[in-house]
């Protein structure tokens, strides 16, 4: 390759930047897109409709936004990409089009343009019952500002029976409307949909305002895209985390109501609550570990007796030395796929090592163990890196909880509580104020930094609630099938902790 060809590829950029491609890339039947506003998203997916309707195995395709503008913009969009493909298409043309809803008919004005294939790109208005008749794709913009946005997914949903697709994009207008109810619901498992998510810092980082400097003759440099990204930023003003950072608004307040968490509270759940003394902790470890052994045997060990051998179980748990509490929560896979935990260990004021004998004999104790996900921050590590040596790194996962992961996996977990797959939770006054503690912070589930007390006076951090959390998604995420404890297992990278 000759220098020339090199440094002409060099200051040529790819058309589509990361995060467009990545859309555009994804051949789910129905996609979902949370975005910063003006990053060209709608752009990029006008790139990949041209080449599907100029494809002679391609498709109609049917641009549903909330106004003209719009409509107007992406069937331009779409022409202007099939002149740079070279492809073969006809002028943008406005239809008057009779779309009938009962015994109402209404002409509403349509733009279209057709492409040799016999495909064509239609913008139409965001009227549901336009969608009746029609095959292809489907692709509502600004899905979370239009008025009857259940109804019109309802309808392009009807196209997919026939191998059409539906391409949903929007930014957030508030954490009631009916894009982010469909959002959390994805989140949840609940539909089989794809999601992503583009904030408008990651749309930054992957080249967006280089991008416009390239569009507009500009010099890029990092100072000049400082101060670019702050006046956005200053632009939006308290509106920046919606409209940029992907957070819809209305964003605080209780996660889980009262009244859902009792509801799967059994009395029949026990509690048990084991704390140690400082003057414990400055005693030689072989006198700590007889002590702690004795209470195994007394204790816990009759628990582990009298569970169902045939069971499968999960374990998560939220790790603290002294100042909060260590909680264990075991989750026992019942008959009908129901997950119930036997019962809840709370550890107060304990020493490592004597948690690490206490958690050890727990998994070897459980039966038929599938997936143990431990909280791995700060002091946390340590013990779950032991538990990876003495059981694998297949069974236990070392799990770095952060925003994104809360935003992933928190959503699952109110799910398995609304439709009663996760229940029995112990009836017990610090496990219901645990769960009630989780708050929407920026639009995610997160415990707040601010500490209460439980019913003995200790601290507690929500810490019931993210063992909880934690065991439940070992149940989805870890059940990979009968393990086997090696006698001497290597320790390896957890998988656990990419990216979160």
């Amino acid at each position: 390759m000759s220098d020339l060809v090199q440094q002409t590829e060099d200051r040529t950029p790819m058309a589509l930047l990361p995060y467009q491609q990545a859309w555009c890339a994804d051949q789910s039947p129905v996609k979902l897109c949370e975005k910063s506003r003006r990053i060209g998203l709608s752009w990029g997916e006008a790139a990949d409709t041209a080449l599907l309707a100029a494809s002679s195995s391609g498709m109609d395709a049917w641009y549903i936004g909330y106004n003209k503008d719009m409509a107007l913009e992406f069937i331009r969009d779409c022409a202007n990409w099939a002149k740079f493909y070279n492809l073969a298409a006809g002028e943008i043309t406005e239809t008057e089009e009779v779309f009938v809803e009962g015994d109402d008919k209404q002409a509403i004005l349509a733009f279209v343009i057709r492409f040799a294939s016999g495909w064509r790109v239609t913008a139409l208005s965001s009227r549901p019952s336009n969608l009746r008749g029609k095959q292809g794709r489907v692709i509502i913009d600004e899905a979370a500002f239009h008025d009857q946005l259940g109804e019109l997914l309802k309808a392009a949903m009807a196209l997919l029976m026939w191998g059409g697709q539906v391409h949903i994009i929007s930014t957030h207008d508030s954490v009631d409307n009916p894009f982010n109810e469909l959002i959390t619901d994805v989140r949840a498992g609940k539909k089989p949909y794809s999601i992503h998510r583009i904030p408008f810092d990651e749309a930054v980082e992957q080249g967006l305002y280089r991008r416009i400097c390239l569009r507009l003759g500009r010099e890029w440099a990092p100072e000049g895209e400082a101060v670019w990204c702050k006046e956005i930023r200053d632009f939006y003003g308290e509106d920046a985390s919606e409209e940029l950072d992907c957070i819809p608004k209305n964003g605080g307040g209780r996660w889980l109501n009262r009244a859902l968490i009792e509801s799967r509270m059994s009395p029949y759940t026990p509690v048990i609550r084991y704390d140690q003394t400082d003057v414990f902790g400055l005693l030689p470890e072989p006198r700590r570990a007889a002590e702690v052994a004795d209470w195994i045997a007394d204790v816990l060990q009759p628990l582990l007796d009298g569970l169902d051998p045939a069971r499968t179980s999960f374990v998560g748990e939220d790790f603290a030395r002294s100042g909060d509490r260590t909680v264990l929560v075991p989750l026992l896979q019942q008959k009908k796929l129901q997950l119930k935990p036997p019962f809840v260990l709370e550890l107060g004021n304990m020493p490592f090592a004597q948690q690490e004998q206490i958690m050890k004999h727990l998994l070897h104790g459980l039966p038929n163990l599938r997936g143990a996900a431990l909280d791995a921050r700060g002091n946390g590590q340590a013990l779950a890196e032991a538990m990876q040596d003495a059981f694998g790194v297949s069974v236990v996962e070392a799990v770095m909880l952060s925003e994104n992961w809360y935003r992933i996996h928190t959503a699952p977990f109110k799910a398995a509580l609304e439709d009663g797959t996760l229940d029995g939770l112990p009836k017990d006054e610090d496990i219901l104020n645990d769960l009630r503690t989780f708050e929407l912070i920026n639009g995610v589930p997160r415990i707040p930094a601010t500490r209460t007390k439980g019913q003995d006076g200790r601290k507690r951090h929500g810490d019931a609630g993210i063992a909880f959390v934690l065991a439940h998604y070992a149940s989805r995420e870890l059940n990979i099938g009968p393990i086997k404890v090696s006698s001497r297992p290597t320790r390896r990278r957890s998988r656990l902790t990419r990216g979160y």
